[in-house]
C-alpha cells in the first residue's frame, strides 16, 4: 500500500487517480475526507502535516509515501519537519517528495530554500528518499496574466530570463512511475522541466494566441514589483515569494531544461504551446 498526501489538490489528485488506474491500494492523507477523491482501492484518512500523532497512525503499515509539499504558508517548513519525523516514527521505508527546481540554501526564489531544508531533513531521517524537483507549473502560467481594458499583461522583474515550465501531467506521470518502482529510484533527484526554456514575452505570445486577445510582457524593477503587488493585502512573506519567482527567472534559476522527464518516461516532456493551443 502507498500513502498519498495532497490528494485533494491538482497534482496529488492526478497522481492518486493514476495509481488507482494501476490497481494500487492507497491511503489518502487529507485534512477533510469530504474533499478526498473517491477512487477504487483508496481509503481517506484525516492526517494534517502538523499533527504528528495523526500522521503516525495514518502511516502505520505503509512502505512508500508520496509527500506533496504543503500549501504555501509561513510555517510550511515546520509542517514538513513534523511530517518527516512522524513518517520515520511510523517505520516508512521510502518517501518521494515533490521539491522545487533549483532548491538550495541561497536560492533566489525564497520558497526553494524551504524545499532544500526539507530535503536535508529527509536525507537525515533514515527512510530512502527520491526528490522530484518541479519547475514552475506550466498549467499556472495563465494565472500570471492581469486583465486590462486592452487585453492582458504579465508584469514582473524577470528581465530577459527564461523558464522551463513543466506540465503537471508530466510531473504526475513521473511520480507514478517512481511510486510503482520506488527501489529503482532511491537516492535520486529528478529535475522536472518542460522541453524548452521560454521568456515571459514568449509565454505572453503563446497565451495571446490561445486566448484570442493581446497579452504582453511588461518588465518591472524589483521596487515596482513590490509596489504593484501591495494592493492584494498579502502578508510580507507571500509577496516576497511572488516577486522572487520573477527574480529567479531573471537570474537563470528556472532553467535550463533537463531531460529527466524523458529519462523516466521514455517520451519527451510536453511543451507549453501544446497545453494552450491556438483558438
Amino acid at each position: 500500500m502507498i500513502a498519498v498526501t495532497g490528494a485533494t489538490g491538482r497534482l496529488g489528485g492526478r497522481i492518486a487517480r493514476r495509481l488507482a488506474d494501476a490497481g494500487v491500494a492507497q491511503r489518502l492523507l487529507v485534512r477533510d475526507v469530504r474533499r478526498a477523491p473517491v477512487l477504487p482501492g483508496a481509503t481517506p484518512v484525516v492526517a494534517p502535516y502538523g499533527d504528528g500523532a495523526a500522521v503516525r497512525r495514518a502511516l502505520r503499515g505503509i512502505d512508500t509515501v508520496l509527500m506533496i509539499s504543503a500549501t504555501e504558508s509561513e510555517d510550511r517548513l515546520q509542517q514538513h519537519l513534523s511530517f518527516v519525523a512522524a513518517a520515520r516514527a511510523a517505520g516508512v521505508a521510502h518517501i518521494v517528495y515533490t521539491s522545487f527546481f533549483g532548491a538550495g540554501p541561497e536560492a533566489t526564489f525564497r520558497l526553494a530554500r524551504t524545499h532544500w531544508q526539507t530535503e536535508q531533513a529527509l536525507r537525515g531521517a533514515g527512510p530512502a528518499w527520491t526528490f522530484l524537483r518541479d519547475c514552475l507549473y506550466a498549467d499556472f502560467l495563465p494565472g500570471l496574466v492581469e486583465d486590462e481594458s486592452t487585453g492582458g499583461v504579465i508584469r514582473g522583474p524577470a528581465g530577459s530570463g527564461r523558464v522551463a515550465a513543466v506540465a503537471q501531467d508530466d510531473i504526475a506521470d513521473v511520480a507514478t512511475a517512481v511510486l510503482l518502482r520506488p527501489a529503482a529510484h532511491a537516492g535520486r533527484t529528478y529535475d522536472l522541466t518542460g522541453p524548452e526554456a521560454l521568456g515571459l514575452a514568449d509565454i505572453a505570445r503563446i497565451l495571446s494566441a490561445a486566448q484570442g486577445r493581446p497579452i504582453r510582457y511588461q518588465e518591472e524593477d524589483v521596487q515596482q514589483a513590490y509596489a504593484s503587488r501591495s494592493r492584494y493585502g498579502a502578508p510580507d512573506w507571500q509577496v516576497e515569494a511572488w516577486v522572487s519567482t520573477y527574480e529567479a527567472i531573471a537570474n537563470g534559476e528556472m532553467g535550463p531544461p533537463s531531460g529527466d522527464v524523458a529519462a523516466v518516461l521514455g517520451r519527451p516532456a510536453v511543451p507549453v504551446a501544446a497545453l494552450f493551443p491556438h483558438r
